[in-house]
């Protein structure tokens, strides 16, 4: 079963770009996982326990001839694995869907350089050079979409449908410059109306300063889009014991930030509860905890695993949204979305107010930061659907469930 996308009220179904994918995971790309079975030696010993199983306790020459009879099997099963056999049609679109990332990425480099929205000194206006922008965009966006479907690269094809998802959401901001979006996901641009809108807003829609703005989320889907392995191979997760350890780390800081415990009172030298809060502790704790949110980000964000993806920009957004409060206790965020601490702010902040924002802040970060630590690690090693025992590893059963 593939994954529908619904662009806006057309109610388009993108399961053609999904078609190597199973369960509700983009990170769960089970034919990637035979690849990976063959290369470490397990699936040849599942396959040669299947096998002998199936022979029984025989003995003799029919056995031996069974044997040599299974040997060849398993021969050509592992060939067709390791080598399968692509169309010249499936070949083509792969190449060009390769160019058509590459194209579609410079183009919105284009819209995203402050340059574009200038006069140039050869007399060219800031307006026809967004124009042109604009249309290179949406015909690079529209190659990449079209390609896809025929492309047997599903790794990059994942990534393509969710930039198709970002694009959806963005549909009623890029009306507003002209560009409207076809049942099939290629982009229509009415030049007249773009003629007649404030390159302002092109560029706002566009910005490269603002982590949630169109460009950058589009920015991001190309940039794993074009890292992605395609077919062969496992899946890239950028895996390391520091990444998981950040975002491990990350989850302990938002839970403690959210604890009752760190906010316990201090007590007198008598035992008895006094008015103040050990600031010092609390203010440490929220240190901590902007260390790991910036080193998780630092050392995840490169991963093509759609799962730390996800999760990585559902903790994005929620920053964005705290930004203010965040910052009403000396915690700012930059333009590249990573955190700096003010200790004079943050100690001279009500602790009864940092207690009531980590209350749900903190908690809502712990749940994706835990994802985070779990697609890093876990599912990494569950690309390998066969283990080294010869077993077969079911993927889709997350100990995560329900929605984040």
């Amino acid at each position: 079963m593939g994954i529908s996308i619904d662009v806006g009220n057309t109610g388009s179904d993108y399961s053609y770009l999904f078609q190597g994918l199973s369960g509700g995971s983009l990170g769960n790309l089970n034919f990637l996982s035979d690849y990976a079975g063959i290369k470490n030696g397990s699936y040849a010993k599942l396959m040669k326990a299947y096998y002998g199983t199936a022979q029984g306790s025989s003995t003799g020459t029919g056995a031996s001839g069974r044997e040599s009879r299974t040997s060849n099997i398993l021969d050509k099963i592992l060939e067709e694995k390791m080598h399968p056999k692509v169309s010249k049609e499936a070949q083509k679109a792969n190449s060009n869907l390769t160019a058509g990332l590459t194209s579609l990425d410079s183009s919105l480099a284009t819209l995203r350089n402050d340059n574009t929205y200038t006069d140039s000194t050869d007399g060219r206006s800031a307006a026809d050079k967004v124009v042109s922008a604009v249309k290179a965009y949406v015909t690079n966006y529209n190659n990449v979409v079209t390609t896809a479907k025929e492309s047997t690269l599903t790794n990059k094809t994942a990534y393509v449908a969710n930039m198709m998802s970002s694009t959806a959401a963005n549909a009623d901001k890029l009306s507003e410059i002209g560009v409207t979006i076809n049942a099939n996901g290629t982009l229509m641009l009415n030049e007249g109306k773009l003629k007649e809108t404030d390159i302002a807003k092109v560029q706002d829609l566009f910005s490269s300063d603002n982590v949630l703005s169109y460009g950058s989320m589009i920015s991001s889907r190309l940039h794993f889009a074009g890292s992605a392995s395609g077919t062969a191979g496992t899946d890239s997760t950028g895996t390391d014991n520091k990444t998981a350890s950040g975002a491990s780390s990350l989850k302990a800081d938002s839970q403690a930030l959210a604890s009752d415990a760190l906010y316990q009172k201090v007590k007198d030298k008598d035992g008895n509860e006094t008015d103040e809060y050990d600031i010092k502790k609390i203010f440490a704790t929220a240190k901590s905890f902007v260390s790991n949110y910036n080193r998780m980000f630092d050392a995840a964000e490169s991963s093509s695993n759609s799962g730390v993806v996800a999760n990585l920009s559902y903790i994005r957004e929620k920053t964005a949204r705290n930004e203010d409060a965040l910052k009403a206790l000396g915690i700012s965020v930059d333009g590249k979305g990573r955190m700096k601490i003010d200790e004079d702010a943050f100690k001279k902040a009500d602790m009864a107010k940092v207690q009531e924002f980590f209350k749900d802040y903190g908690s809502s970060i712990a749940t994706n930061a835990s994802l985070v630590d779990y697609y890093m690690t876990t599912q990494a090693g569950a690309a390998n659907s066969y283990t080294s025992g010869g077993t077969y590893n079911v993927q889709g059963s997350s100990r995560y469930s329900g929605t984040v």
